[in-house]
């Protein structure tokens, strides 16, 4: 069992924060992590900057593209998460894209992932049907290499990251990018029912959730919620950074009621 697997008892929702690793300074990554995982976060996931992020929506672009004119690299988010995994104890994930990880070397990068103590891999632009030569190294390594799902996606689809989802499966609520919403589509708990019919494995919800309401919908169908561009929101919002450890403490205790 993962780290990461180990955070899905029975009963318990998981809490999964996604932050850009050095938006807006990497100091505030560092303090800004410590927080959530002081405050009810499970598990972080460390948003590695990339030029043309499609799944992401305007809040997290932006966070990237600064995140880039600031320097940073693939290099820069090693050293970030090892210096995080010094001071918190919860599982770190890296959201990339591809085109990074191919760029660094697939066996380096996922070495280099585990010496900086990283658990597991997102990859929003990675299908499953591709992934065979990556995975073929997060499984040397154990490493958890973590699938997305949409509601757009075939039973063909579900079937095949069912089987090869490591950790999770990330089912993404909505068909567009990231970003937080006024309310999440009707037609979710459908969707997951769908995933449900074909595998155990723990099933999270990102992609639109931004407030505790709406976390408490998805957990009450899913076994963990991921909120990550109204964190980065509340960060532009309050630099003393003490409406995000209000709003993370209200999400714990939203998904701690289930």
């Amino acid at each position: 069992m993962s780290r990461i697997t180990s955070i899905f008892t029975p009963g318990y929702k998981a809490l999964i924060a996604y932050l850009t690793v050095g938006y807006p300074s990497l100091e505030t990554t560092y303090d800004v992590a410590s927080i959530l995982a002081n405050n009810g976060c499970d598990i972080i996931e460390l948003g590695i900057p990339f030029s043309d992020p499609l799944a992401d929506g305007a809040t997290i672009q932006k966070a990237s593209y600064q995140a880039l004119q600031q320097g940073i690299t693939p290099q820069i988010c090693l050293e970030a998460a090892r210096k995080l995994h010094q001071r918190i104890a919860i599982p770190l994930v890296f959201m990339s894209y591809y085109n990074p990880i191919l760029s660094f070397g697939l066996e380096a990068f996922c070495v280099a992932s585990v010496k900086a103590g990283i658990d597991g891999l997102i990859i929003p632009d990675l299908p499953p049907e591709e992934g065979a030569e990556l995975e073929a190294s997060t499984k040397k390594l154990k490493l958890d290499l973590i699938y997305l799902l949409a509601p757009t996606s075939t039973e063909e689809r579900i079937s095949l990251v069912a089987d090869r989802s490591q950790g999770f499966i990330y089912l993404v609520s909505l068909t567009g990018v990231t970003g937080a919403r006024q309310s999440l589509p009707p037609e979710l708990e459908d969707f997951v029912k769908r995933v449900r019919q074909r595998t155990r494995k723990p099933l999270c919800i990102g992609f639109g959730v931004a407030n505790p309401e709406q976390a408490r919908r998805a957990a009450r169908i899913a076994d963990g919620v991921i909120v990550g561009s109204r964190l980065i929101q509340l960060i532009d919002e309050d630099a003393t950074l003490s409406s995000l450890k209000t709003f993370a403490l209200s999400l714990r205790q939203a998904l701690n009621l289930m």
